[in-house]
């Protein structure tokens, strides 16, 4: 199912990677697997191509010695001792007045003490570095940020080890005039800022927020809470973070970058540190990129996932729905002459589907009216809606990476976002969302992790989806996996691919990209002849006749997939092709949806499916595969967890499987099956196998009741407890084309027992 959403597709510029590597003291070297898809019919349609990324910290993060420095001696820095409302100042560079430290030179300044209502303010007008140490400072100031760096070259902020640092103030500030609105944090500085140390820093900014940097925000080390009435910790044109213990319980952002008006800024970069966030709309959140080498992660967004809105799904008829078409009037029927209780009801409409999102976009509809806007909400080229509140945990504007780190997150919004391109390199994480799971505007690339998306709306979203190596578990209860949105509609588009780099040209942008390679493919497709011949290939329901297939795409080349959805368990309003890998389908209950939901072509070459759910949006591979593919549809449904056996005439087993839910429809591809082959498939018994996400390996089949036997046709075979049928290619739901019969003729008993002697293959392992 599609949600109902008025948003539309967004095509955000991806020149911003090139930019950061290239401005990187050490670049890597480069070399670029892209796949980009494009529709010819009507106005140009053209998805940006999909990016598989290993960018790093490293790349872009440089750090100076000031950066690193943590050493001081009493001979060679100034003591500021804090003492209620007044400071002794020892040394040079600074002096107290009022209440307040101005200092006016570079050099060390050691701050201890306390400071009850006053200001630290850095005033260098010769771009100095200006080193304060906190050894066992507590510093508030009622009516303005604490510390207020105005002018310096670098500020750097030393927690000495073993001292408990506090800074905050108050919740009124008092401005020179109605035009000044700076400084409006607890510590704020308009120069580049780093803190480093191992000493403890607590900071409450209680008017607006805790740190923030007009400049450069770095964290080499050391242990900081920050409580904030808005954002917790804000860099303009970057936050990089390297190591050290960060929490924060903000009611705006965790942690952002905001520079939006300098594609090589904006961006967050994170090494490692252990982070506690707490926050009312996004966790970390990058306007530019956001890049995760390592770390571990504990967020929460706008409550949690339990806090998220409920959300509107559309019926079968909307959003992407039937692909448009006249709906054939002979749909198949059950063996009892009967179509099953909750198949939907055929438009009134003469195949016009007046509430389609013709699109096919798929987008969050989180809205909490509670929660602030951000300037990096997603905006989109609808005019009618914008997303009110941003409560992701991961967001970047451009490109999000992550290339290690262990995730816990419960968000109310998608648990990891980008408007443009998500790279998973590796990770674990253990996610809970209130909407996506992962989502990408444009391409969501997999290469390796292991990723539990415990709750979710949808788990991964895309408008192309690649998964080339990891594990991956998904819970939701729409769409399991969703290839959707991502398209953008211009006068002229051309799409060039050269060596190392693909060129995608249109009338706004032009962008060069290269990043470093990593494992696994996306091939390139040609969508434009798949809208055409999904009719053909399109086996169960899907697009009915004369629907036309979108740019979006799911690639599977290895790895492993398992999915219990209550929507479409596999979904892609393009195509899907599977080289390798284990993929696990649980589909929905209901007959609106199907475990496996297309609307161009599903070819698969190698690999193991096994997709169970309800018969009536069924469909199966295309007939394009080169591997084979069973289609079984049992006369009643199935209980969950009663299993379904496959094995081939001289007893070998093909697939025992237990299926999570109530289900009517399997569908098992296997490099073992042949195109004419002799196969029993059985019902029930029981196993001494070892199952993982109910699928059987080795052990020993037994007390089954045989359903059906007989011998493959071709390398899509559709069987019912009669034999061999023929899918019927009119009708369709949500998806690609055809549709399977629903059954028919009596059941036949008989028992069976085999050996699981074969398992499945992933070859990506």
């Amino acid at each position: 199912m599609k949600k109902n959403m008025i948003t539309g597709s967004k095509l955000w510029s991806i020149a911003m990677i090139t930019s950061l590597l290239a401005a990187c003291s050490s670049p890597a070297t480069t070399s670029t697997t892209a796949n980009a898809a494009t529709s010819t019919t009507g106005t140009t349609k053209t998805v940006s191509v999909s990016e598989q990324t290993s960018v790093k910290y490293a790349d872009l993060v440089s750090l100076d010695a000031d950066d690193t420095n943590i050493s001081w001696s009493e001979a060679d820095s100034t003591a500021i001792k804090l003492n209620g409302t007044t400071a002794t100042v020892t040394g040079s560079g600074a002096k107290a007045a009022n209440g307040s430290v101005t200092i006016s030179e570079a050099g060390t300044y050691v701050l201890s003490g306390e400071l009850t209502d006053g200001q630290i303010v850095v005033n260098v007008a010769d771009k100095g570095t200006v080193h304060l140490v906190l050894n066992g400072a507590t510093i508030h100031d009622n009516d303005s940020a604490a510390i207020y760096i105005q002018k310096a070259g670098k500020a750097v902020i030393t927690l000495e080890k073993g001292t408990k640092n506090t800074v905050s103030d108050g919740k009124t500030y008092v401005y020179a005039d109605a035009t000044t609105d700076e400084p409006d944090a607890a510590i704020f500085s308009k120069a580049d800022l780093t803190f480093n140390g191992a000493g403890q820093l607590t900071v409450t900014g209680n008017y607006n927020e805790g740190i923030t940097s007009k400049d450069d925000l770095k964290i080499i080390s050391g242990s900081i809470s920050v409580k904030a009435a808005d954002d917790g910790i804000k860099g303009k044109d970057m936050v990089a973070i390297q190591a050290g213990t960060i929490t924060i319980e903000a009611k705006g952002d965790g942690i952002k970058s905001t520079n939006d008006t300098d594609t090589t800024k904006g961006y967050v970069a994170i090494a490692g540190g252990t982070f506690d966030i707490q926050s009312g709309n996004d966790g970390i959140q990058a306007e530019t990129a956001l890049v995760t080498d390592g770390g571990t992660y504990n967020i929460v967004t706008g409550g949690g996932s339990a806090n998220a809105p409920a959300k509107v799904e559309e019926g079968p008829f909307g959003g992407g729905g039937w692909g448009g078409g006249t709906p054939p009037t002979d749909m198949g029927t059950p063996p009892d002459g009967e179509p099953p209780a909750d198949m939907p009801e055929m438009p009134n409409n003469g195949g016009t589907n007046a509430g389609a999102n013709t699109n096919g976009a798929a987008a969050s509809s989180s809205a909490n009216a509670t929660a602030t806007t951000d300037s990096n909400a997603d905006a989109d080229t609808a005019t009618t809606a914008t997303e009110s509140t941003s409560a992701k945990a991961l967001k970047a504007g451009t490109d999000l990476t992550v290339n290690g780190g262990k995730y816990t997150i419960d968000s109310m919004d998608d648990s990891l976002h980008s408007n443009n391109n998500v790279t998973v390199n590796d990770g674990t994480f253990n996610i809970e969302s209130g909407d996506d799971g992962i989502h990408a505007d444009q391409a969501l690339t997999i290469n390796g992790g292991t990723i539990t998306i415990a709750k979710s709306y949808e788990g991964l979203e895309g408008a192309i989806i690649t998964l080339n190596d990891g594990d991956v578990d998904v819970t939701a209860s729409d769409d399991g996996v969703n290839a959707a949105g991502g398209e953008t509609e211009t006068a002229a588009n051309t799409t060039a691919s050269t060596g190392s780099a693909t060129t995608a040209t249109d009338a706004t942008t032009t962008s060069n990209i290269s990043v470093t390679e990593t494992t696994g493919t996306t091939s390139t497709t040609d969508q434009a002849s798949q809208g055409t011949t999904a009719n053909q290939q399109g086996r169960g329901p899907g697009g009915m006749g004369g629907a036309a297939a979108s740019n979006n795409e799911f690639h599977i080349n290895g790895g492993s997939l398992t999915v219990n959805a209550g929507g479409d368990g596999l979904d892609s309003n393009g195509s899907i092709n599977m080289t390798g890998g284990t993929v696990i389908v649980n589909g929905p209950t209901d007959n609106g949806n199907g475990a496996l939901d297309y609307d161009g072509t599903f070819e698969i070459s190698g690999g193991y499916l096994v997709a169970a759910g309800s018969s009536g949006m069924a469909q199966g591979t295309s007939d394009a595969s080169t591997q084979n593919t069973i289609v079984m549809t049992f006369p009643a449904t199935q209980k969950a967890g009663t299993l379904v056996h496959v094995q081939d005439s001289e007893g070998n087993n093909i697939l025992t499987f237990a299926p999570a839910k109530d289900y009517q429809t399997v569908v098992v591809s296997s490099p073992d099956l042949k195109k004419d082959g002799s196969y029993v498939i059985y019902s029930g018994g029981t196993s001494t196998g070892k199952a993982v996400d109910g699928l059987y390996t080795d052990g020993t089949y037994s007390g089954g009741t045989q359903v059906v036997a007989f011998q493959s046709t071709s390398n899509v075979t559709w069987v019912n407890e009669s034999g061999v049928t023929t899918a019927n290619t009119g009708m369709g739901g949500p998806g690609g084309g055809g549709q399977g019969g629903f059954g028919g003729g009596r059941n036949r008993s008989q028992s069976g027992t085999t050996s699981d002697s074969t398992g499945t293959t992933d070859s990506a392992k």
